[in-house]
């Protein structure tokens, strides 16, 4: 990133969400070595303390340990950043499949899946947002997936993130007149600390290397420092006319548009 690329993310308040691992603890890494101050929050405090503590400028960020699935938390979530002073950048990074494959899933399975990936994210928002379009500027970055488009993971997964990339597109455009940037990315498959990709190339050697030859034409998985120029992007003054933009970065796997 540029010069003016830092020092549009130092000093800013980032609330960044799905913070304990993964691709959100490597974002984690990356913004505040920007100088940015962080809200992380996940379900470990444990892991949060530790990640926060690693962190550049460690002293100058904040951590909140709750399920944000469930409504209360959520409202405690907000409460704690409104304390902090004004959030200008949330990074919506929680999300997953759970391990929920059955492709008949039950009303409760559901349930979870769109809070995990949608219903969480669209709550924080309520939250937060209004105080953006107060001072007519922010950002409002998702982390989504080309299995909105693609069908590439089970049903509940894709049908989540089909409903998040709807909201990213909607609420963005609804808010443009506002200030208020609203972005998402769809990343294809890649390997962060303990995500599934991870897990799963641990776990299936052999059946991992099959699925990266078939499917990913660079024939290597991603990596988070190759997703953080553009999530950084999203997050800076830079990306005012983004809004409402799902913005696909999957090294080519995506077939969307290939017919």
């Amino acid at each position: 990133m540029g010069g003016d690329d830092r020092s549009d993310l130092r000093g800013k308040r980032v609330l960044l969400t799905g913070a304990s691992r993964g691709l959100g603890q490597s974002c984690a890494e990356a913004f505040a070595r920007e100088g940015a101050m962080l809200l992380l929050t996940a379900r470990s405090r444990d892991q949060l303390e530790r990640i926060a503590s690693s962190l550049a400028n460690a002293d100058q960020h904040h951590i909140y340990a709750g399920d944000l699935t469930k409504r209360e938390e959520v409202k405690a979530l907000i409460d704690a950043a409104s304390r902090l002073g004004e959030i200008e950048v949330i990074l919506h990074v929680m999300g997953g499949g759970l391990g929920m494959r059955d492709p008949l899933l039950t009303w409760d399975e559901f349930d979870t899946l769109f809070a995990t990936n949608l219903a969480s994210a669209a709550a924080i928002n309520r939250g937060i947002i209004p105080s953006m379009v107060e001072r007519q500027t922010g950002n409002v970055v998702h982390v989504g997936s080309i299995a909105s488009t693609e069908a590439v993971g089970s049903v509940g997964y894709n049908v989540a993130k089909a409903g998040l990339a709807a909201y990213i597109r909607t609420l963005g455009r609804t808010l443009a007149h506002t200030g208020v940037v609203v972005t998402g990315i769809l990343p294809g498959g890649f390997v962060a600390p303990e995500n599934s990709m991870e897990r799963f190339k641990a776990r299936d050697p052999e059946r991992y290397e099959q699925i990266m030859a078939e499917r990913q034409p660079r024939k290597k998985m991603g990596v988070p420092d190759e997703i953080m120029p553009l999530l950084m992007f999203l997050a800076s003054r830079q990306a005012t006319m983004m809004t409402g933009c799902c913005v696909p970065i999957d090294g080519g796997e995506g077939l969307t548009y290939a017919n």
